[in-house]
Protein backbone atom coordinates (compact mmCIF):
# COMPACT_ATOMS: atom_id res chain seq x y z
CA UNK A 1 0.00 0.00 0.00
CA UNK A 2 1.49 3.53 -0.95
CA UNK A 3 1.05 6.19 1.94
CA UNK A 4 -0.17 9.40 0.59
CA UNK A 5 1.15 12.66 1.38
CA UNK A 6 -1.67 13.66 3.59
CA UNK A 7 -0.88 10.66 5.14
CA UNK A 8 2.39 11.37 5.78
CA UNK A 9 1.30 15.24 7.11
CA UNK A 10 -1.26 13.29 9.22
CA UNK A 11 1.33 11.16 10.84
CA UNK A 12 4.08 14.43 11.81
CA UNK A 13 1.31 16.21 13.23
CA UNK A 14 0.33 13.24 15.60
CA UNK A 15 4.24 13.23 16.69
CA UNK A 16 3.77 17.18 16.88
CA UNK A 17 1.34 15.98 19.32
CA UNK A 18 3.81 13.61 20.97
CA UNK A 19 6.14 16.11 21.48
CA UNK A 20 3.73 18.84 23.08
CA UNK A 21 4.33 17.73 26.31
CA UNK A 22 8.18 17.32 26.65
CA UNK A 23 8.56 20.72 24.46
CA UNK A 24 6.63 22.95 27.65
CA UNK A 25 8.03 21.13 30.22
CA UNK A 26 11.09 22.08 28.59
CA UNK A 27 10.35 25.48 27.32
CA UNK A 28 9.15 26.05 31.08
CA UNK A 29 11.45 24.44 33.36
CA UNK A 30 14.94 24.73 30.98
CA UNK A 31 15.06 27.62 28.24
CA UNK A 32 12.87 30.09 30.54
CA UNK A 33 15.45 29.57 33.04
CA UNK A 34 18.40 29.74 30.41
CA UNK A 35 16.99 32.77 29.38
CA UNK A 36 16.95 34.59 32.61
CA UNK A 37 20.82 33.51 32.86
CA UNK A 38 21.88 34.91 29.92
CA UNK A 39 19.77 38.06 30.12
CA UNK A 40 21.66 38.84 33.72
CA UNK A 41 25.19 38.28 32.09
CA UNK A 42 23.73 40.49 29.17
CA UNK A 43 22.95 43.23 31.78
CA UNK A 44 26.00 42.81 33.33
CA UNK A 45 28.24 43.00 30.15
CA UNK A 46 26.10 46.44 28.96
CA UNK A 47 26.36 48.15 32.06
CA UNK A 48 29.71 47.31 33.12
CA UNK A 49 31.19 46.25 30.02
CA UNK A 50 34.76 44.16 29.80
CA UNK A 51 36.60 45.64 32.48
CA UNK A 52 40.14 44.27 33.60
CA UNK A 53 37.92 43.70 36.98
CA UNK A 54 34.99 41.68 35.01
CA UNK A 55 37.82 39.98 32.89
CA UNK A 56 39.82 38.21 36.02
CA UNK A 57 36.39 37.02 37.62
CA UNK A 58 35.47 35.26 34.31
CA UNK A 59 39.34 34.13 33.18
CA UNK A 60 40.43 32.71 36.69
CA UNK A 61 38.03 30.39 37.34
CA UNK A 62 37.55 29.68 33.37
CA UNK A 63 41.73 29.02 32.63
CA UNK A 64 41.65 26.80 35.57
CA UNK A 65 38.57 24.90 34.60
CA UNK A 66 39.73 24.28 31.17
CA UNK A 67 43.66 23.23 32.54
CA UNK A 68 41.87 20.40 34.96
CA UNK A 69 40.24 19.36 32.28
CA UNK A 70 42.61 19.02 29.58
CA UNK A 71 44.80 17.05 32.89
CA UNK A 72 42.28 14.70 34.05
CA UNK A 73 41.05 13.87 30.06
CA UNK A 74 44.90 12.69 29.35
CA UNK A 75 45.33 11.04 32.50
CA UNK A 76 41.55 9.00 32.05
CA UNK A 77 42.58 8.24 28.74
CA UNK A 78 46.55 6.61 29.56
CA UNK A 79 44.46 4.50 31.99
CA UNK A 80 41.45 3.82 30.38
CA UNK A 81 42.43 2.80 26.66
CA UNK A 82 44.23 -0.53 27.99
CA UNK A 83 41.83 -1.09 30.35
CA UNK A 84 38.97 -0.82 27.44
CA UNK A 85 41.61 -3.03 25.33
CA UNK A 86 41.55 -5.72 27.87
CA UNK A 87 37.57 -5.88 28.34
CA UNK A 88 37.42 -6.04 24.48
CA UNK A 89 40.31 -8.65 23.08
CA UNK A 90 40.57 -11.22 26.52
CA UNK A 91 38.55 -13.49 28.26
CA UNK A 92 39.33 -14.35 32.25
CA UNK A 93 37.64 -15.10 35.25
CA UNK A 94 35.76 -12.34 36.80
CA UNK A 95 35.34 -10.45 33.96
CA UNK A 96 31.89 -9.94 34.00
CA UNK A 97 31.90 -8.50 37.81
CA UNK A 98 34.83 -6.42 36.69
CA UNK A 99 32.45 -4.62 34.03
CA UNK A 100 29.79 -4.00 36.73
CA UNK A 101 32.15 -2.25 38.64
CA UNK A 102 33.77 -0.07 36.51
CA UNK A 103 30.17 1.21 35.21
CA UNK A 104 29.24 1.71 38.58
CA UNK A 105 31.42 5.01 39.29
CA UNK A 106 29.54 6.46 35.72
CA UNK A 107 26.22 6.76 38.54
CA UNK A 108 28.13 6.88 41.97
CA UNK A 109 27.25 10.64 43.80
CA UNK A 110 30.25 12.80 43.77
CA UNK A 111 29.82 12.97 47.36
CA UNK A 112 29.88 9.20 48.08
CA UNK A 113 33.29 9.09 46.07
CA UNK A 114 34.52 12.30 48.16
CA UNK A 115 34.21 10.37 51.61
CA UNK A 116 35.44 7.41 49.67
CA UNK A 117 38.65 8.20 49.05
CA UNK A 118 38.81 10.24 52.39
CA UNK A 119 38.09 6.79 54.34
CA UNK A 120 41.16 5.67 52.07
CA UNK A 121 44.04 8.42 51.26
CA UNK A 122 42.37 10.73 53.63
CA UNK A 123 43.88 12.19 57.55
CA UNK A 124 42.14 9.88 58.90
CA UNK A 125 42.11 6.97 56.48
CA UNK A 126 43.33 3.93 56.43
CA UNK A 127 46.34 4.49 54.31
CA UNK A 128 47.50 7.18 56.52
CA UNK A 129 46.47 5.47 59.91
CA UNK A 130 48.59 2.45 58.76
CA UNK A 131 51.24 4.21 58.25
CA UNK A 132 51.38 6.23 61.07
CA UNK A 133 50.59 2.98 63.62
CA UNK A 134 53.43 1.14 61.73
CA UNK A 135 56.36 4.31 61.79
CA UNK A 136 55.13 5.51 64.85
CA UNK A 137 54.46 9.10 63.39
CA UNK A 138 52.90 12.49 64.44
CA UNK A 139 51.14 13.59 61.63
CA UNK A 140 49.19 11.28 58.61
CA UNK A 141 52.42 11.42 55.83
CA UNK A 142 49.84 11.48 52.84
CA UNK A 143 48.28 14.82 51.96
CA UNK A 144 46.08 14.35 49.25
CA UNK A 145 43.12 16.02 49.89
CA UNK A 146 42.49 19.30 48.87
CA UNK A 147 45.03 19.16 46.25
CA UNK A 148 44.92 19.22 42.52
CA UNK A 149 46.23 15.39 42.87
CA UNK A 150 42.90 14.73 44.46
CA UNK A 151 40.81 15.94 41.77
CA UNK A 152 42.54 14.93 39.36
CA UNK A 153 42.59 11.15 40.99
CA UNK A 154 39.04 11.49 41.57
CA UNK A 155 38.19 12.70 38.01
CA UNK A 156 39.88 9.54 36.42
CA UNK A 157 37.85 7.29 39.13
CA UNK A 158 34.85 8.76 37.51
CA UNK A 159 35.51 8.88 33.71
CA UNK A 160 37.71 5.64 33.31
CA UNK A 161 34.07 3.89 32.86
CA UNK A 162 33.76 6.20 29.89
CA UNK A 163 36.77 5.27 27.90
CA UNK A 164 36.08 1.67 28.46
CA UNK A 165 32.24 1.60 27.38
CA UNK A 166 32.72 3.97 24.70
CA UNK A 167 36.15 3.10 23.51
CA UNK A 168 36.24 -0.57 24.55
CA UNK A 169 32.65 -1.14 23.23
CA UNK A 170 33.52 -0.44 19.73
CA UNK A 171 36.96 -2.39 20.26
CA UNK A 172 34.71 -5.33 20.85
CA UNK A 173 33.09 -5.05 17.70
CA UNK A 174 35.87 -4.57 15.34
CA UNK A 175 36.62 -7.72 12.71
CA UNK A 176 39.30 -9.81 13.74
CA UNK A 177 39.80 -10.96 10.44
CA UNK A 178 41.58 -7.66 9.83
CA UNK A 179 44.19 -7.65 12.17
CA UNK A 180 44.56 -11.22 11.75
CA UNK A 181 45.10 -10.70 7.93
CA UNK A 182 48.01 -7.72 8.46
CA UNK A 183 50.36 -9.58 11.31
CA UNK A 184 49.73 -12.73 8.34
CA UNK A 185 51.92 -9.98 6.15
CA UNK A 186 53.72 -9.26 8.69
CA UNK A 187 52.55 -5.98 10.01
CA UNK A 188 53.78 -5.41 13.49
CA UNK A 189 51.16 -5.15 16.70
CA UNK A 190 51.36 -1.54 16.71
CA UNK A 191 51.37 -1.19 12.63
CA UNK A 192 47.70 -3.02 12.95
CA UNK A 193 46.79 -0.80 15.55
CA UNK A 194 48.18 2.49 13.65
CA UNK A 195 46.64 1.46 9.99
CA UNK A 196 43.79 -1.11 10.73
CA UNK A 197 42.34 -0.34 14.57
CA UNK A 198 42.96 3.52 15.25
CA UNK A 199 41.21 4.68 12.01
CA UNK A 200 38.04 2.20 12.44
CA UNK A 201 38.28 3.88 16.10
CA UNK A 202 38.73 7.46 15.63
CA UNK A 203 35.04 8.28 15.78
CA UNK A 204 34.61 6.59 19.02
CA UNK A 205 37.80 7.80 20.34
CA UNK A 206 36.98 11.04 19.34
CA UNK A 207 33.37 11.04 21.47
CA UNK A 208 34.70 9.78 24.60
CA UNK A 209 36.76 12.47 24.40
CA UNK A 210 34.82 15.68 24.21
CA UNK A 211 32.33 13.42 26.74
CA UNK A 212 34.99 13.08 29.35
CA UNK A 213 36.23 16.82 28.74
CA UNK A 214 32.31 17.53 28.93
CA UNK A 215 31.97 15.63 32.14
CA UNK A 216 35.75 17.20 33.79
CA UNK A 217 34.83 20.70 32.56
CA UNK A 218 31.35 20.65 34.41
CA UNK A 219 32.68 18.70 37.49
CA UNK A 220 31.80 20.58 40.57
CA UNK A 221 31.52 18.11 44.01
CA UNK A 222 34.44 16.59 43.16
CA UNK A 223 36.38 20.59 43.25
CA UNK A 224 34.14 21.41 46.14
CA UNK A 225 34.77 18.41 48.24
CA UNK A 226 38.32 17.59 47.34
CA UNK A 227 39.78 21.01 45.79
CA UNK A 228 39.63 22.80 48.82
CA UNK A 229 38.97 26.49 48.77
CA UNK A 230 42.25 27.05 46.86
CA UNK A 231 40.38 25.49 43.35
CA UNK A 232 37.65 27.11 41.83
CA UNK A 233 36.43 26.02 38.55
CA UNK A 234 33.37 28.02 37.03
CA UNK A 235 30.69 26.01 38.85
CA UNK A 236 32.53 26.43 42.08
CA UNK A 237 32.47 30.09 41.26
CA UNK A 238 29.24 30.27 40.35
CA UNK A 239 27.82 28.31 43.41
CA UNK A 240 30.26 30.40 45.61
CA UNK A 241 28.78 33.60 43.79
CA UNK A 242 25.24 32.79 44.56
CA UNK A 243 24.72 31.50 47.50
CA UNK A 244 28.09 32.58 49.79
CA UNK A 245 28.59 36.44 48.48
CA UNK A 246 24.98 36.42 47.18
CA UNK A 247 26.43 38.44 43.75
CA UNK A 248 23.38 37.27 41.14
CA UNK A 249 25.15 39.52 38.90
CA UNK A 250 28.32 37.55 38.71
CA UNK A 251 27.35 34.54 38.69
CA UNK A 252 24.73 34.93 35.57
CA UNK A 253 27.74 36.31 34.00
CA UNK A 254 29.59 32.91 35.21
CA UNK A 255 26.53 30.73 34.09
CA UNK A 256 26.76 32.25 30.72
CA UNK A 257 30.04 32.05 29.70
CA UNK A 258 30.08 28.26 31.35
CA UNK A 259 26.50 27.40 28.97
CA UNK A 260 28.42 28.88 25.47
CA UNK A 261 31.37 26.13 26.09
CA UNK A 262 28.87 23.10 27.48
CA UNK A 263 26.50 23.79 24.62
CA UNK A 264 29.34 23.84 21.99
CA UNK A 265 30.77 20.70 24.07
CA UNK A 266 27.77 18.92 23.60
CA UNK A 267 27.30 19.96 19.88
CA UNK A 268 30.72 18.28 18.76
CA UNK A 269 29.73 15.41 20.51
CA UNK A 270 26.60 15.05 18.92
CA UNK A 271 28.41 15.40 15.53
CA UNK A 272 30.40 13.13 15.81
CA UNK A 273 28.24 10.77 16.57
CA UNK A 274 26.15 11.46 13.51
CA UNK A 275 29.23 11.31 11.45
CA UNK A 276 30.36 8.09 12.25
CA UNK A 277 31.20 6.24 8.82
CA UNK A 278 32.06 2.94 9.93
CA UNK A 279 29.16 1.04 11.36
CA UNK A 280 30.30 -1.70 13.77
CA UNK A 281 28.26 -4.66 14.11
CA UNK A 282 28.11 -6.67 16.72
CA UNK A 283 30.21 -9.95 16.58
CA UNK A 284 30.35 -13.50 18.51
CA UNK A 285 32.57 -13.36 21.96
CA UNK A 286 33.89 -16.23 20.88
CA UNK A 287 35.14 -14.89 17.96
CA UNK A 288 36.71 -11.75 19.34
CA UNK A 289 37.46 -12.47 23.34
CA UNK A 290 40.37 -14.92 23.45
CA UNK A 291 42.16 -16.73 26.00
CA UNK A 292 45.07 -15.19 27.94
CA UNK A 293 47.83 -17.27 26.02
CA UNK A 294 51.33 -16.03 26.38
CA UNK A 295 53.32 -14.65 29.79
CA UNK A 296 53.25 -10.85 28.31
CA UNK A 297 49.31 -11.21 27.82
CA UNK A 298 48.93 -12.60 31.68
CA UNK A 299 51.05 -9.77 33.26
CA UNK A 300 49.51 -7.36 31.38
CA UNK A 301 45.81 -8.32 31.99
CA UNK A 302 46.67 -9.02 35.98
CA UNK A 303 48.37 -5.62 36.30
CA UNK A 304 45.81 -3.89 34.54
CA UNK A 305 43.03 -5.67 36.75
CA UNK A 306 45.09 -5.37 39.91
CA UNK A 307 45.01 -1.21 39.02
CA UNK A 308 40.98 -1.53 38.59
CA UNK A 309 40.82 -3.29 41.92
CA UNK A 310 43.14 -0.59 43.74
CA UNK A 311 41.25 2.52 41.63
CA UNK A 312 37.29 1.32 41.83
CA UNK A 313 37.22 -1.12 44.92
CA UNK A 314 39.37 -0.14 47.56
CA UNK A 315 38.24 3.27 47.70
CA UNK A 316 34.26 2.41 48.37
CA UNK A 317 35.47 -0.71 50.31
CA UNK A 318 37.43 1.68 52.86
CA UNK A 319 33.92 3.65 53.12
CA UNK A 320 32.01 0.86 53.82
CA UNK A 321 34.60 -0.15 56.37
CA UNK A 322 35.33 3.68 58.10
CA UNK A 323 31.80 3.92 58.60
CA UNK A 324 31.53 0.42 61.27
CA UNK A 325 35.06 1.93 62.69
CA UNK A 326 35.33 4.07 65.56
CA UNK A 327 38.94 5.69 66.09
CA UNK A 328 38.71 8.92 67.51
CA UNK A 329 36.77 10.21 70.16
CA UNK A 330 33.12 12.10 69.74
CA UNK A 331 33.48 15.78 70.85
CA UNK A 332 33.06 16.58 74.56
CA UNK A 333 34.59 12.52 75.32
CA UNK A 334 37.07 12.53 77.54
CA UNK A 335 39.27 9.92 78.80
CA UNK A 336 40.42 6.57 77.10
CA UNK A 337 38.68 6.23 73.51
CA UNK A 338 37.11 2.79 73.02
CA UNK A 339 37.82 2.10 69.58
CA UNK A 340 37.16 -0.63 67.60
CA UNK A 341 33.60 -2.23 65.31
CA UNK A 342 31.03 0.16 66.07
CA UNK A 343 27.17 0.23 64.81
CA UNK A 344 26.96 3.92 66.52
CA UNK A 345 27.37 5.74 63.23
CA UNK A 346 24.07 4.34 61.89
CA UNK A 347 22.27 4.59 64.44
CA UNK A 348 22.86 8.17 65.44
CA UNK A 349 21.17 8.92 61.88
CA UNK A 350 17.78 8.33 63.66
CA UNK A 351 18.60 10.19 67.10
CA UNK A 352 18.25 13.99 67.64
CA UNK A 353 20.74 14.17 69.79
CA UNK A 354 20.75 18.31 70.05
CA UNK A 355 17.56 18.40 70.75
CA UNK A 356 17.38 21.16 68.63
CA UNK A 357 13.79 22.62 66.34
CA UNK A 358 15.87 23.26 63.65
CA UNK A 359 17.76 19.78 63.46
CA UNK A 360 17.11 17.66 60.55
CA UNK A 361 17.46 13.40 61.25
CA UNK A 362 19.97 12.08 58.49
CA UNK A 363 16.74 9.31 58.23
CA UNK A 364 14.59 12.26 57.08
CA UNK A 365 17.33 13.58 54.43
CA UNK A 366 17.01 9.52 53.14
CA UNK A 367 13.35 9.69 52.95
CA UNK A 368 13.42 13.17 51.30
CA UNK A 369 15.51 11.42 48.95
CA UNK A 370 13.99 8.43 48.09
CA UNK A 371 10.43 10.70 47.80
CA UNK A 372 11.92 13.38 45.38
CA UNK A 373 13.68 10.10 43.46
CA UNK A 374 9.98 8.70 42.90
CA UNK A 375 8.94 11.44 41.48
CA UNK A 376 11.49 12.23 38.94
CA UNK A 377 11.06 8.61 37.72
CA UNK A 378 7.55 9.40 36.82
CA UNK A 379 8.40 12.81 34.97
CA UNK A 380 11.21 11.44 33.20
CA UNK A 381 9.25 8.12 32.30
CA UNK A 382 5.97 9.76 31.22
CA UNK A 383 8.01 12.93 29.10
CA UNK A 384 10.57 9.92 28.43
CA UNK A 385 7.94 7.66 26.88
CA UNK A 386 6.42 10.25 24.61
CA UNK A 387 9.42 11.84 23.35
CA UNK A 388 10.96 8.59 22.29
CA UNK A 389 7.67 7.43 20.96
CA UNK A 390 7.88 10.63 18.61
CA UNK A 391 11.81 10.10 18.05
CA UNK A 392 10.80 6.40 16.36
CA UNK A 393 8.35 7.93 13.98
CA UNK A 394 10.26 9.06 10.48
CA UNK A 395 9.48 12.92 10.61
CA UNK A 396 10.92 15.65 10.11
CA UNK A 397 9.93 17.19 13.34
CA UNK A 398 12.46 14.95 14.95
CA UNK A 399 15.62 16.67 13.08
CA UNK A 400 14.92 19.71 15.60
CA UNK A 401 13.35 17.64 18.74
CA UNK A 402 16.46 15.66 18.85
CA UNK A 403 19.18 17.76 19.51
CA UNK A 404 16.65 20.25 21.82
CA UNK A 405 16.15 17.27 24.20
CA UNK A 406 19.59 16.05 24.16
CA UNK A 407 20.65 19.99 25.66
CA UNK A 408 19.77 19.31 29.09
CA UNK A 409 22.86 16.75 29.14
CA UNK A 410 25.57 19.49 28.33
CA UNK A 411 23.80 21.79 30.60
CA UNK A 412 25.66 22.62 33.92
CA UNK A 413 23.13 21.49 37.42
CA UNK A 414 24.58 24.51 38.99
CA UNK A 415 23.26 26.83 36.12
CA UNK A 416 20.67 24.73 35.53
CA UNK A 417 19.76 25.67 39.72
CA UNK A 418 21.03 29.24 39.37
CA UNK A 419 18.68 29.38 36.77
CA UNK A 420 15.64 28.71 38.62
CA UNK A 421 16.31 30.91 41.61
CA UNK A 422 16.49 33.95 38.86
CA UNK A 423 12.94 32.80 37.51
CA UNK A 424 10.78 30.89 40.11
CA UNK A 425 11.31 33.31 42.58
CA UNK A 426 7.64 34.42 43.58
CA UNK A 427 4.30 32.34 43.94
CA UNK A 428 3.18 30.14 43.19
CA UNK A 429 6.10 28.38 42.22
CA UNK A 430 8.59 29.57 44.66
CA UNK A 431 11.90 28.12 45.37
CA UNK A 432 11.09 28.63 48.99
CA UNK A 433 7.83 26.69 49.21
CA UNK A 434 7.70 24.20 46.36
CA UNK A 435 10.03 21.62 46.76
CA UNK A 436 8.67 19.74 43.59
CA UNK A 437 11.11 21.93 41.80
CA UNK A 438 13.95 19.90 43.01
CA UNK A 439 12.52 16.72 41.18
CA UNK A 440 11.61 18.84 38.32
CA UNK A 441 15.21 19.62 37.96
CA UNK A 442 16.34 15.67 38.51
CA UNK A 443 14.35 15.18 35.54
CA UNK A 444 15.47 17.68 33.49
CA UNK A 445 19.27 16.04 33.56
CA UNK A 446 17.34 12.14 34.12
CA UNK A 447 15.47 12.86 30.34
CA UNK A 448 18.25 12.13 27.90
CA UNK A 449 19.27 8.82 29.96
CA UNK A 450 15.30 7.99 29.67
CA UNK A 451 14.89 9.00 25.77
CA UNK A 452 18.19 6.89 24.66
CA UNK A 453 16.71 4.00 26.80
CA UNK A 454 13.73 3.20 25.63
CA UNK A 455 13.66 4.54 21.90
CA UNK A 456 15.79 1.95 20.86
CA UNK A 457 13.59 -0.80 21.91
CA UNK A 458 10.42 1.05 20.62
CA UNK A 459 12.20 1.05 17.40
CA UNK A 460 12.74 -2.58 17.71
CA UNK A 461 9.37 -3.74 17.96
CA UNK A 462 8.59 -4.88 14.35
CA UNK A 463 5.42 -3.16 12.74
CA UNK A 464 3.72 -6.27 11.84
CA UNK A 465 2.79 -7.06 15.36
CA UNK A 466 0.75 -4.08 15.99
CA UNK A 467 -0.93 -4.69 12.62
CA UNK A 468 -2.30 -8.14 13.29
CA UNK A 469 -3.36 -6.73 16.39
CA UNK A 470 -5.18 -4.16 14.77
CA UNK A 471 -6.70 -6.47 12.03
CA UNK A 472 -7.83 -8.66 14.85
CA UNK A 473 -9.96 -5.82 16.52
CA UNK A 474 -7.85 -4.22 19.08
CA UNK A 475 -7.92 -0.82 19.68
CA UNK A 476 -4.81 1.11 20.07
CA UNK A 477 -4.59 1.12 24.10
CA UNK A 478 -5.41 -2.65 24.12
CA UNK A 479 -2.35 -2.94 21.11
CA UNK A 480 -0.07 -0.78 23.29
CA UNK A 481 -0.42 -3.34 26.24
CA UNK A 482 -0.56 -6.37 25.04
CA UNK A 483 2.39 -5.68 22.45
CA UNK A 484 4.36 -2.72 23.19
CA UNK A 485 3.98 -2.97 27.20
CA UNK A 486 5.46 -6.39 27.82
CA UNK A 487 8.19 -5.83 25.34
CA UNK A 488 9.21 -2.63 26.49
CA UNK A 489 8.92 -3.36 30.59
CA UNK A 490 12.41 -4.01 30.56
CA UNK A 491 13.53 -0.90 28.86
CA UNK A 492 10.56 0.93 30.70
CA UNK A 493 12.56 -0.62 34.09
CA UNK A 494 15.83 0.33 33.26
CA UNK A 495 15.06 3.85 32.26
CA UNK A 496 13.20 4.28 35.79
CA UNK A 497 16.15 2.92 37.85
CA UNK A 498 18.13 5.57 36.07
CA UNK A 499 16.45 8.30 36.11
CA UNK A 500 15.73 7.24 40.40
CA UNK A 501 19.75 6.71 40.46
CA UNK A 502 20.44 10.17 38.81
CA UNK A 503 18.32 11.60 41.15
CA UNK A 504 19.48 10.17 44.69
CA UNK A 505 23.35 11.38 43.76
CA UNK A 506 22.46 14.95 41.68
CA UNK A 507 24.09 17.56 44.08
CA UNK A 508 24.74 20.30 41.44
CA UNK A 509 21.40 21.80 41.19
CA UNK A 510 19.93 20.83 44.98
CA UNK A 511 22.46 22.69 46.37
CA UNK A 512 20.69 25.60 45.23
CA UNK A 513 16.85 24.37 45.50
CA UNK A 514 17.01 22.61 48.76
CA UNK A 515 15.84 24.13 51.91
CA UNK A 516 17.17 23.57 55.36
CA UNK A 517 14.08 21.59 56.73
CA UNK A 518 14.11 19.31 53.11
CA UNK A 519 17.99 18.29 52.82
CA UNK A 520 18.53 15.61 50.43
CA UNK A 521 21.23 12.42 51.27
CA UNK A 522 24.22 14.29 49.14
CA UNK A 523 23.50 18.33 50.69
CA UNK A 524 23.08 15.81 54.20
CA UNK A 525 26.57 14.09 53.15
CA UNK A 526 28.04 17.47 52.20
CA UNK A 527 26.86 18.71 55.70
CA UNK A 528 28.52 16.43 57.91
CA UNK A 529 31.85 16.19 56.07
CA UNK A 530 31.90 19.95 56.36
CA UNK A 531 32.03 19.82 60.07
CA UNK A 532 34.49 19.08 62.51
CA UNK A 533 34.38 15.75 64.59
CA UNK A 534 34.38 12.04 64.80
CA UNK A 535 30.39 11.84 65.00
CA UNK A 536 29.96 13.92 62.16
CA UNK A 537 32.31 12.43 59.64
CA UNK A 538 30.81 8.89 60.95
CA UNK A 539 27.81 10.07 60.00
CA UNK A 540 28.55 11.12 56.32
CA UNK A 541 30.38 7.86 56.10
CA UNK A 542 27.43 5.72 56.82
CA UNK A 543 24.85 7.78 54.81
CA UNK A 544 27.22 7.68 52.39
CA UNK A 545 27.27 3.56 52.41
CA UNK A 546 23.44 3.53 52.21
CA UNK A 547 23.68 5.77 49.04
CA UNK A 548 26.40 3.34 47.70
CA UNK A 549 24.73 0.32 48.57
CA UNK A 550 21.66 2.06 46.53
CA UNK A 551 23.44 3.03 43.57
CA UNK A 552 25.44 -0.56 43.13
CA UNK A 553 22.18 -2.51 43.64
CA UNK A 554 20.80 -0.34 40.72
CA UNK A 555 22.96 -0.50 38.15
CA UNK A 556 23.68 -4.44 38.48
CA UNK A 557 20.11 -4.52 37.59
CA UNK A 558 20.82 -1.97 34.72
CA UNK A 559 23.12 -4.20 33.70
CA UNK A 560 21.15 -7.41 34.05
CA UNK A 561 18.46 -5.84 31.86
CA UNK A 562 21.31 -5.10 29.22
CA UNK A 563 21.09 -1.25 29.09
CA UNK A 564 22.47 0.37 26.10
CA UNK A 565 26.08 1.14 26.20
CA UNK A 566 27.32 5.00 27.39
CA UNK A 567 28.38 5.18 23.63
CA UNK A 568 24.38 5.47 23.31
CA UNK A 569 24.25 8.59 24.40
Amino acid sequence: MIKSPSWKAKGSWKSLLLWLAPILFLTFFYFQPLLATFKMAWQVGSNQGLTTSVFNKIWAPLSFTIWQAVLSTIITFLVGLPMAYVFARFRFAGKAFLKVLVTIPFIMPTVVVAAGFNAFLGPKGWVNSLLISVFDLGQPPIQILNTLAAILLAHVFYNTSVVIRVVGGAWAKLDPKMEQAARSLGASPWKVFQRINFPLLRPSILAAILLVFLFDFTSFAVILLMGGPQFATLEVEIYIQALHLLNLPTAGLLSAVQLVFTLLLTAGYSLINRRRVVRLTPRDPDEVEKPIQTAGQKMMVVGLVFSMLVLFVLPLISLVFRSFLRLDAVRGERGMVQSGVTLAYYQELFINRRQSLFYVPPIDALKNSLVFALITVVIALVLGLLAAIALSRKTNWNRLMDPILMLPLGTSAVTLGLGFILVFNRPPIDVRSFPLLIPIAHALVALPFVVRTLQPAIVSIPETYRQSAAVLGASPWRVWWLIDYPILFRAILASGIFAFTVSLGEFGATTFLSRPDLPTIPIAIYRYLSQPGALNYGQALAMSTILMVICGLSIYIVEKLRLPDVNDF
